[in-house]
């Protein structure tokens, strides 16, 4: 793979970043990696990587077997277009611009009535930073076989990943993963303030909760056994766990996560309207 695998990141921000961070020097070389980004501090930091950079597409593009839009939803459809004179005809697109829709690239990148469709939309999440990610991924009809494994293992190099079907599946992706750290950050926010507020300092609130939730989430990780029994074991009858859960459960904790999750697919739906016309 290193030496078929040739990478441009149209956008070279926390993203961007995160990939080049887990493939350059263990699945491709440096000069393997082209960065088009109109910030030029963002291209300075790239470029002290000893990759090629550029404020725009350039010849340099057409050389690149993988192009990665990691561009914000709003300026996909300039980006795209503004690369699509170097597009070719083995080109593998990898979008991981939320909320626009793979049809919308592949018309972008071809016609109407031809569109160029060898197009893999992907949504990764935040801890791909640090290599603990989670991206689900759907292949259009032009993607072969190889295309599917090296795009897998490319965002293997920032973390976990799953196969969906359709754009609709990446939506949900997007309310399950891509925006689930964030519900975790705000869970992780009210142990701590919870533990504050009851006398504990912030030090040793933050210590256990973030092991609580590590040590919990490895647990449900590694044990052959459900959520439910899981759960059921710390719960006591008539005990503390026992009287927490009552007040989650009598608060709705389930419905209004899965709201929640409804709230942040049915923008990412809004996004795909508002920008991939």
């Amino acid at each position: 793979m290193t030496k078929e695998l040739t990478i441009a990141f149209v956008g070279g921000g926390n993203m961007a970043t995160a990939l080049g961070a887990g493939l350059i020097g263990k699945r491709c070389g440096a000069h393997d990696v082209h960065v088009i980004d109109t910030n030029g501090a963002v291209l300075d930091r790239w470029s002290q990587q000893g990759v090629s950079v550029a404020a725009a597409p350039d010849d340099t593009l057409a050389t690149r077997r993988v192009w990665i839009f990691a561009v914000k939803p709003q300026g996909m459809r300039e980006a795209v277009e503004s690369c699509r004179p170097f597009l070719q005809e083995d080109t593998l697109i990898i979008s991981i611009a939320a909320g626009i829709a793979g049809t919308s690239i592949a018309r972008w990148l071809g016609t109407e009535l031809r569109p160029y469709t060898r197009i893999i939309r992907c949504m990764p999440n935040t801890p791909a930073l640090i290599g603990a990610g989670a991206s689900g991924l759907m292949a259009m009809d032009g993607v072969n076989d190889d295309d599917k494994v090296m795009a897998q293992q490319l965002l293997r190099a920032v973390g976990d990943t799953v196969w969906v079907d359709d754009d609709h599946d990446i939506d949900v992706v997007t309310s399950l993963s891509g925006s689930g750290p964030a519900y975790v950050f705000l869970f992780l926010d009210a142990l701590i303030q919870g533990g504050v507020s009851q006398g504990l300092s912030e030090d040793k609130a933050r210590t256990l909760a973030l092991a609580t939730l590590t040590g919990s989430t490895q647990l449900a990780a590694l044990s052959h056994e459900s959520l439910a029994v899981l759960r059921e074991r710390v719960t006591s009858k008539g005990g503390t766990t026992a009287a927490a859960v009552a007040v989650l459960e009598d608060r709705q904790f389930f419905d209004t996560i899965q709201s929640a999750m409804r709230a942040a697919a049915t923008r990412a739906a809004e996004l795909s309207n508002e920008f991939s016309k």
